[in-house]
């Protein structure tokens, strides 16, 4: 009879403790919803006036987008020749901290006859990044295998400081597109006008006229020597068992290699036509871009901004003046 009683008393303990959880669970989706209710009466009550902030907002945001003056930027791709990044990033910041300063003078100077630079910036940051091809690794691991000739070594360095080489883009922005344009071309001459790259240059261009003939020199004397072969293998064929040559230093040479080396060699010739062409200034300029518009990220992307922080100033009011009252009723 005991073991009956105290079942039933747990049992209904049980129902007890169920029956006050329902009812708690009750209780919070009560709260719950009162709480979105009186959000949505203080919405409700005050719909007009975040609507007229918001409109507000708007108006001004459109207003001081109609009274900023629009300004206009070019882009100018450009590569540092012979090791010159360091100086192009110098020379850029040296024009930067003129326009700042309002130096007139040195602007003068270099032929532009602007009374106010207010209005005129410029900058630059890396553009594009080469990166070597898996073709251009094969080369130079070849050229590599004949790197007791002289010419070869210049060859390698060369091939490295072209593929490791960096495009980098300067912004010139200004107000007025016509004087922009000439601002922006006179500061590309004054760019390439140091007189010790200048002098590089000149040095750099005489250097790879004189490659192209050392390396037409050298063609000259792999087709004699691939010729004998030929002709060797063609009078004893007996006596020949592999494709080998013997030089003059008792050197084994390949002769898949030589033909290699050859079309490689007339590969380089190649480019040094274009380094004739290309290299004519320490900075080449790739891309001289249009004058182009820039996009107002404030008036522009952001307008909705101005309505939210109207519409923000409004809550955090409404908050103080709540907290306000319930600290005034708390008993002193």
């Amino acid at each position: 009879m005991a073991d009956q009683q105290t079942s039933k008393e747990t049992t209904s303990n049980d129902e007890i403790d169920l029956g006050q959880l329902f009812n708690m669970i009750g209780n919070g989706f009560n709260r719950l919803f009162r709480w979105f209710l009186r959000i949505f009466l203080y919405f409700k009550k005050n719909l007009l006036i975040l609507l007229a902030f918001a409109v507000v907002g708007a108006l001004i945001a459109l207003g001081l987008n109609q009274i900023v003056t629009e300004k206009l930027k070019i882009e100018v791709i450009v590569k540092p020749n012979l090791e010159s990044k360091g100086y192009l990033y110098d020379v850029v910041n040296e024009i930067d901290a003129n326009i700042k300063a309002n130096d007139t003078t040195f602007f003068r100077k270099i032929g532009l006859n602007i009374p106010n630079l207010k209005g005129y910036a410029i900058t630059i940051n890396q553009a594009l990044d080469k990166t070597s091809s898996g073709d251009d690794l094969e080369y130079l691991e070849l050229l590599e295998k004949f790197q007791d000739n002289g010419l070869v070594s210049d060859i390698i360095r060369t091939e490295i400081l072209n593929k490791s080489s960096l495009d980098h883009k300067i912004t010139i922005s200004f107000k007025e597109a016509d004087k922009g344009e000439e601002f922006s071309r006179k500061v590309m001459q004054y760019i390439n006008s140091n007189n010790y790259y200048i002098e590089l240059i000149k040095i750099n261009l005489e250097n790879a006229q004189e490659r192209i003939k050392q390396d037409q020199a050298l063609l000259v004397q792999m087709d004699e020597i691939i010729t004998r072969y030929s002709d060797k293998m063609a009078s004893s064929e007996s006596q020949f068992t592999e494709q080998r040559i013997i030089l003059d230093s008792e050197k084994q040479l390949d002769i898949a290699e030589l033909f290699e080396l050859k079309n490689n060699l007339i590969r380089d010739i190649e480019r040094k036509k274009l380094e004739l062409q290309e290299r004519k200034d320490a900075i080449s300029i790739i891309n001289f871009g249009e004058p182009q518009a820039i996009q107002k990220s404030f008036f522009g992307k952001k307008i909705v901004l101005l309505p939210l922080i109207l519409i923000s100033i409004f809550f955090l009011i409404d908050i103080i003046k709540y907290l306000n009252k319930k600290a005034e009723e708390i008993p002193e």
